[in-house]
Formats: C-alpha cells, structure tokens, sequence
C-alpha cells in the first residue's frame, strides 16, 4: 500500500497532460486532387483535413476523455467592447495621428465590470490595423491620463496630439468602425450530393433530395417562408419569391443563421450550371456537403467546386444502420486553427449533440477565415478608408470646438466635467446618453448584435467552474502547492495543510516565511524558498516526516527547526525553478542576483521510494543533492523556466527574463542565445510556461498584455534553433495578467478582478470570467485560487445592459458610473478549486490519498488554527493483523461459532476510540481488533442475522461505526499479509 501511494504521483501525471500541446487534433494539410469520370485531372487544393484521428502517442483509454473545448471563439459578447460598454454611457473619444501620420481614434469608458461593482476603464484603440482592447484598472487616488492609455497599447509617439471629439454622431461612426470585425449573424450553404457524384454541375443539378437529407435539414433548423420574412435574410429575396419560396432558418446561442439549401434554390432545367444556385453557395464562406452512399463510395474533395470564397466544407454522412453522422471538415490551407477539434471516431449517435458540434464548428471557421490575407486585406482597406474619412470630416470641426474644452485633450479621463462649463458640459453629455442609448436599441431591434447570448447559450457546466475548498479563509496567502487532495499553504500565520471539509493542520509556525514552495509526492520531497533578502535560503523537506509530525502529533516546527534542511550555496537567492517533467533525475536552478546555482538529486534506487526505501532513508534529504556548476548572467533574472531537451544529455536549457529579453541558456555550457526581445518601454514579465508540441519543446512567453508562442527545435551543431518559423504566434490578453496558467487546451490568465480563458493553439478568447478580490494560490495540478466569489458558467452578457433604467427619449441630464461605496464590513473571502481533470477532459485516477486522510478531532483556538490533531488510529502487529485475517476468512465461510454482530462491533469500535484518544489506557488488544474489522463486512453479517439490521439500537450504532467517521491507517505490508488479508 506504501509503494502504490507514493510510486504514483497525480500533480506529475496531470503536469504532463496539461503541458502537452499537439496541433494533430486538428487535422493534417494535404494535396487534394479532383478528377472527372474519365480519370482526367480537374483541380487540385492545399487543404487541412480533419478527420478525428488521434495522434499516435496518446496514452489514455478510450472513453476516458470527454468533450470541454465545444465553444464559440471570440463570442460578440466579449468582443463587441462599444455597443456593450460604450452606447448609452457617458464616455470620451479621442481622435488623433501616429508618427506614420495615420489618423487613429481611442474610446475611453469607465464602467462598472459586468455588474459586479468593479470600476474599469475599458478603452478601445481603432486603427488601419484593427482594434485594439484593454481594460485598466480604476484608482480613486491615482488618476488616468489619454497618454498613459496610449502607452499601455504601444502608442508612444504621435504626429498630432489626441484631442476630444465631443459630437454625440461619433458614436454611429465608431459602431460602424466595430461592425467591420465581422457579422453577428451568419449564411451557410447546403449543398447534397447523391452517391457517386464527382463534379459540382452534378451536385448542383438534384432538383430534390432524399429522406435523410430531409431530416439533416430538420434538425438544422426550422423551414421558413420568405416572402415577407423579416428576420436575417442571408441575402435571399423576401419580396419577390426570386431565390425560392423558402428557407432553413435558425437561432443559435444568439446568432441567426440562413442556410443556402441546394435543392430549395431556384431550379433550371436549361442552365446545366445551375448558375443561380451557385450564385449564393458558392459565395458561402463555409459549406455543408450531405452526400449519400456508403463510406467505401467514392468520397468528396474540396477540389470538386469550383469556388474562390468558399474556404471551409463540412462533410456530412449519414448511417442509417445505427442512426449516426460522420463528419470531415476540409479547410483551405491558409485558414488559421480553430476549433473544436473532432471526435476519434468523428461519428455522433447524438443528433442534438451533433448540430451543436456542427453549429459550433461552422460560426468559428467563418470568423478564422476572415484572418486570412483574402478577407484581413480586405477588411484593413475598408477600416482604413473609413477612419480616414472620418478624421477628414472631423478635423474641421475640432478647431471650432471651445478651446476650454479642448484642453482635455490630455486631461484625465474622469467621470465629471470642468465646474465652468458643468452646465453646457451636462446638456451635452443628455444629448450624448440619449443618442447612444436609441442607437443601441436600434441595432439591437434590427438584429445586428448578439444581444441575447447569455439567455440562450450557457446551460451546460462549463469546464472552469469552480467548486468551493476552503470556506472564511481568513489569512493572507503568500504560496502554495497541492499535496494529494490537500494544499499546503504558506500563510502570514506560518504553513497550513488544508483539506476540504476539515479544519486547517499547521505544520511550520509564523517563524518559517515559505515564499516559493514544490511538493514532490513522487520523490516524497518539499522544495522551499524562505525568507527574504541575503537570509533567503532554499530548504529540502521530505514529505514523509512532515505527515509523520502530523500524524504522530509532534510539536510544530520552527525556522530554527529546520538547519539540516538547507541546501548548501544558496543563501540569498531570491528565485529558483525545477524541471516540471520529471525524468531520471530532478535539477533546480537557483537564481542568486545574476547567478545561476544548478543542483541536482542523486540518482539512486531509492529514487522509487518503496517502503523499504521509506524506513531506511534519513529525515533530511539535503545529502541526496549535490550542486553541479555555476552560470553567471548579465542581469538577474524575473522570470525563470526550464526547458528539457530531447536527450536530456548536453541539451536541457534555462529560460530566463531579464532587462527587455527572453533568452535560453544552455544548461551544460553556459551560452546564452537571444529568444525573444520585446520592443517596448516598459516590461512586465509575466511567465515562461514550457509546453510540448509533439514531444518537442516550446514556450508561452508572456509580458505586458502579450502572450508570445515560440518552438525551439532540438540543437544542431551545439545551439538550439530559435528563429522565428511558422509555428510562432502570438495573442494579446484583454488585461495585464499577473499569472498565467496552460491546462491545454486552455489557456489562463489571472488579473485581480478576472479571469481570461484562452484556446492555446489560435489565442482565441473563450471566456472571461469576472472574480472579485481574485489571487491565485496554486496551479501546479488542480487550480486554486482565493477570491469573494466562485466562478460559474454562465457570462453575463450586454443582453442585461440592453434595458436602461430611462428610456432614450427621456435620458438622465448625467450618468456616471456606480462605485463602490466605503463600507464597514469587509468581504470573507473563500478557497476555490478548478479542478484540472476538467479542463484537460480526461478522467484521471487519483491514487493518491490526502495527508489529512484521518479524521481530525479538533480543538479550535482563537486564531482557527488547530496545531495539534487528534486522530483515530489502529497500531497492529504483524501476527495480529494474521490473527484477524485468520478470523475474518472463517467468519465469512461461516466457521465461527459466535458470528460478531454489528451493535457488538460498534460499542467496541467506540471502545477503542475511547483508548486511543485516552493515553492512560493500554494498547488495543488483537481480542477486541479482530471483532471491529469483521464489522466492515456488512453484507455477510446482514445474510446470516437478517433480524439484526431491523434492530432499531442496531441501526443508529451502524450511522456511528460507519467507515467515514473513524478511518482506519494502515501500515505497510508485505506480499504475505496482503494474501492473508485477502
């Protein structure tokens, strides 16, 4: 039982899924190749083929991973910052020119973050480029300047200074500006193919199509009549009846979605073409192919139409043997990754699981393919024109604007105006707020907003939820780490060990300030760094004597306890790293100013901690470590990761950030190689997260409001590859995280009000989730965290904003932003957990028991800590644990004279209790222990003494006996003894 709870060890085993990154999932870019009935070459495409096919390494078994990723990307209502935040508010916006002399405009709002009461500048830069987003935290004391705003976004040097635009018709242009990001509502065409079908006139010529085509269409969405349609029309005629008498139409999480359906398009029996068909379908970003036949017919390629829009095809197959689809996405090559990615199988029984999938699948691969360079070009030339149109119509009017008013221009962005002008400056902002808020109605009215996701979408438990660990946490947390299902948590009232459900353990008093601490359950190690400044010091605990203090209710160790626990030459390090996947041997990097002290464990059999290991191995594991060589840097690092090579030999690499770079050092050598410089004035690193790519690997370097991807290929000729390659992309967070945390295929970024989730293979947003007073305490396996409020799966979505406490016509004379107000009570602020098994989507085995596995009789003190547990416990010898064995096999073959019943088992389990709590009594006797195991096996005493489990004092002495309440601990055993036992 002792080698099986430590030779496993679960943060390990979730470490290495959650770092795992694979872009296989999401199918591979292959040569298609069409041809007519003749076998004579007609097209041929680059396309990216998915087709569910797992990647050849996987290492779990079918039916453990479920779906988590099945999620709009960008959704409108977190991306659609103006008509959310901006419409019907009071807010400044800001026109001006860079050093390139392009015109750029800055919307600037302080609102109040998704009703939580949290003040937030949201501020939105338009450019040629795109938009740019950020929110900025508010500050009663500190004040906000535009300048400062345009700082954090890159914007440093201008041509022309900003200045305010203070007419209410802004806001129709900047709602324009927003709408060129792309459409809320979405057409798709439908195109079916009967079996054997190899060109699209084929295809485009069946006048009807077959039953099952027919209920494919059914659970699309509902068949609408168009003439007089008032909904989205996708471009079809709702007067004249030109383009059909009807349609399929749907609402999906709050986009309208037209679909082009082949055979309800207009038919003509002169045009072998079908031009008017392929007028609508073939200008479809994305098409749906139903096409009939068995799965060995001849299948369909991209190749087959004759398109230059269309980039995405689905490939629908229906098996009416077992009354399921199979699907096969094809995407042009120059389509960026987007999600979700397909079943292995890619086969649904689920018919409303399926249309969610497909739903999903289409609306993402519409807006990935709008990154293209045939649409991204596009669109820049649009939004540059109309922002240079717009600063040309604008300007004019600027120099005749009150020079009073202008001199806001670099002027904080406050909620309340100039006393000289309060009353000029009110009427203006009434006709600002009104005209904002009847614009907003009337794009919501005409449906060109995803007002009503929220209502419509999130009613499954999402991945990320968070379940409540710890309730009235009241100490301030400085670091943490998981240890089985407990956390080991370094406190201002010194180091706890929590459990959920049971009162906080201490383990290390106040004295002991851990600011950086790694538990190693598989190497029954705990790696700190304490204290601060030139007394900081690097300390090695082994898990072992930790819980053995715990268990055998030691006093609680001190700073001064723990002299044999320091590393040798780390005093004064303020940062080290450990390599998170842990092969032959595990290596820490200590950081000491700019030197680097590389210390690695000794290699040895105990490294598999079996339970002779366990007894003979000496409390301190400070001489299993032994320090290998010294690298100097030129600055000390901030940030520090390690990277394990693919040999593990010569190749393993330190990441390190300092000054304005990201650069990789060579474990063995010393060599630094240049990786990542960042081209700003500021620098706020963040992280430097390895992740592997197919076994090869890579880093997330995260600054500023950036999130930078970069493959680093194995060494060629003693240096590694780091040039920028085709696998390098990069993101931006909507605000500066302080933490970041990869659970593939998610990635998190932690503020102190929220938290932003992000797909790692495109950066995409997913969702972001409002947490007040947010910290995160640990992330190493299970995500814990420390807030007043837990996370949940719905959003709060503008849909909530969409009705105004005044009407449009009748506006306040000044609206400004509810804060906070100054209260007595202070929030009591809870421990949540994300567990990570949900958002890899794997069901892991935990084998690992927690430290606090005993039940815990407390005593509470004044400070809620308990430092000295009280534990049920049976100590047995190896010829009573015979002895039971012996007795128990006999009881359940019905040899025992006097069979134990279970009132009997129970006042002797209270018996026991009562001695063991009570040390003034003797040690448990095998003559009362053989009876209380017996008491475990209920079923065979039920069979044999039926009248016993009616017993009325039976049953509630059955509730007190019952396992839950007093836990027994085991001691290790042999072979011997797990057979006798059996």
């Amino acid at each position: 039982l002792t080698k099986r709870f430590y030779s496993s060890s679960v943060s390990e085993d979730l470490g290495c899924r959650r770092g795992e990154f694979s872009r296989k999932h999401y199918g591979s870019v292959e040569l298609l190749i069409s041809s007519d009935a003749d076998g004579a070459i007609q097209r041929a495409g680059r396309f990216r083929v998915e087709n569910g096919s797992s990647g050849e390494g996987t290492d779990y078994a079918p039916g453990t991973w479920h779906r988590t990723d099945v999620h709009l990307e960008n959704p409108e209502y977190h991306t659609r910052w103006y008509f959310k935040y901006f419409l019907g508010k009071v807010h400044q916006n800001y026109i001006g020119t860079d050093a390139e002399k392009n015109p750029f405009f800055l919307s600037v709002v302080l609102s109040d973050q998704n009703k939580r009461r949290i003040p937030q500048y949201h501020s939105i830069l338009w450019r040629k480029t795109g938009t740019q987003k950020i929110c900025l935290p508010y500050s009663p004391t500190k004040t906000l300047s535009v300048k400062s705003i345009l700082s954090a976004m890159s914007l440093d040097k201008f041509e022309k200074s900003p200045r305010e635009i203070f007419h209410p018709e802004i806001q129709k242009d900047l709602l324009v500006l927003e709408e060129q990001e792309g459409s809320v509502n979405f057409k798709f065409g439908v195109l079916y193919a009967k079996d054997g079908q190899l060109t699209d006139d084929e295809m485009f010529s069946n006048e009807t199509g077959s039953e099952s085509f027919q209920r494919f269409l059914h659970l699309l969405g509902d068949t609408i009549t168009l003439k007089g349609w008032s909904g989205y029309r996708g471009g079809l005629d709702t007067k004249n009846d030109t383009t059909g008498t009807c349609s399929i139409y749907t609402v999906f999480q709050g986009h309208e979605i037209m679909f082009h359906v082949s055979t309800m398009l207009p038919y003509s029996r002169e045009n072998k073409q079908q031009v008017e068909r392929k007028r609508h379908i073939g200008n479809d970003i994305v098409t749906i192919i139903f096409q009939e036949g068995e799965d060995s017919s001849p299948a369909f390629k991209p190749s087959m139409i004759r398109s230059h829009f269309t980039h995405i095809f689905a490939l629908v197959r229906y098996n009416k043997q077992n009354d399921s689809y199979r699907l096969k996405i094809f995407s042009e090559e120059s389509v960026p990754l987007f999600g979700p990615p397909l079943p292995s199988p890619p086969v649904f029984t689920n018919h409303q699981e399926f249309r969610d999938f497909v739903l999903v699948k289409l609306i993402n691969g519409e807006k990935a393919t709008l990154e293209t360079p045939t649409f991204s070009q596009k669109r820049q030339r649009t939004l540059d024109m109309l922002i240079r149109s717009l600063y040309q119509d604008m300007m004019p009017d600027l120099h005749k604007v009150n020079n009073m008013l202008n001199r806001r221009s670099f002027s904080d962005v406050l909620p309340e105006s100039p006393k000289s002008t309060r009353k000029k400056e009110e009427a203006r902002q009434a006709e600002f707020v009104r005209l904002g808020q009847a614009l907003k109605l009337k794009t919501g009215v005409r449906g060109d907003t995803a007002a009503n996701l929220a209502t419509t979408s999130f009613c499954k438990k999402e991945p990320w939820e968070s379940q409540s660990f710890c309730s009235n946490f009241p100490h301030e947390v400085v670091c943490a780490d998981s240890w089985g299902q407990s956390l080991l948590v370094s406190t201002d009232a010194g180091i706890l060990l929590i459990d959920d459900g049971q009162p906080s353990v201490q383990v290390f008093d106040k004295t002991l300030q851990i600011k950086q601490m790694n538990v190693l359950e598989a190497l029954d190690l705990l790696i700190a760094r304490t204290d601060k400044g030139k007394d900081s010091r690097i300390l090695v605990f082994r898990l072992s004597a930790i819980q053995k203090d715990i268990e055998t209710k030691k006093m609680i160790r001190s700073k001064y306890d723990c002299r044999e626990n320091k590393l040798e030459r780390t005093k004064g390090c303020h940062l080290y790293a450990i390599n998170t996947h842990h092969g032959s041997e595990l290596r820490i990097v200590v950081a000491i100013r700019n030197k680097l002290l590389l210390v690695t464990k000794k290699y040895n059999s105990h490294n598999t901690l079996t339970s002779t290991s366990l007894l003979t191995s000496p409390e301190s594991p400070v001489e299993e470590f032994q320090y290998i060589r010294e690298i100097c840097l030129s600055d000390p690092p901030v940030v520090m990761t390690l990277v394990d090579g693919p040999t593990g030999d010569s190749d393993n690499m330190i990441c390190v950030a300092y000054r304005h770079q990201f650069d990789l050092v060579n474990e063995s050598t010393g060599e630094s190689y240049r990786l990542h410089h960042v081209e700003t004035n500021r620098v706020n690193f963040v992280a430097a997260i390895d992740v592997y790519e197919d076994g090869e690997a890579g880093l997330l370097l995260c600054y500023n409001y950036v999130c930078q991807y970069r493959k680093i290929y194995p060494f060629s000729g003693g240096s590694p590859l780091v040039q920028p390659s085709a696998y390098d992309f990069h993101f931006s967070w909507n605000q500066v995280p302080y933490a970041v945390v990869c659970a593939f295929p998610y990635v998190l970024a932690f503020t102190t009000d929220s938290i932003e989730i992000r797909l790692v293979v495109n950066g995409n947003l997913v969702h972001t989730a409002v947490v007040p007073e947010l910290q995160l305490v640990a992330s190493r396996s299970d995500i814990y965290f420390k807030a007043t409020a837990a996370v949940s799966g719905s959003s709060d979505s503008s849909s909530k904003e969409m009705g105004s406490k005044s009407s449009p016509q009748t506006p306040p004379a000044y609206e400004k932003p509810e804060f906070p107000l100054p209260s007595l009570e202070v929030p009591c602020k809870n421990l949540y957990k994300i567990p990570l098994s949900n958002l890899v989507g794997r069901s892991i085995e935990r084998p690992l028991k927690s430290p606090l596995a005993p039940k815990v009789i407390t005593t509470t003190t004044s400070s809620g800590i308990t430092p000295l547990p009280v534990m049920h416990s049976l100590s047995l010898s190896r010829m009573e644990i015979k002895e039971i064995a012996s007795r128990t096999r006999k009881e359940l073959l019905g040899l025992l004279d006097e069979p134990i019943t279970k009132t009997e088992s129970a006042q002797k389990l209270k018996e026991v209790s009562r001695r063991q709590s009570d040390p003034k009594q003797g040690a448990v006797r095998s003559s009362s222990s053989d009876r209380i195991i017996s008491s475990s096996f209920e079923g065979s005493s039920e069979r044999r003494h039926p009248s016993t489990s009616s017993d009325p004092d039976t049953l509630a002495n059955r509730e007190e006996s019952s396992p839950s309440s007093y836990p027994f601990q085991l001691i290790s055993l042999c072979d011997e003894d797990i057979v006798d036992l059996k």
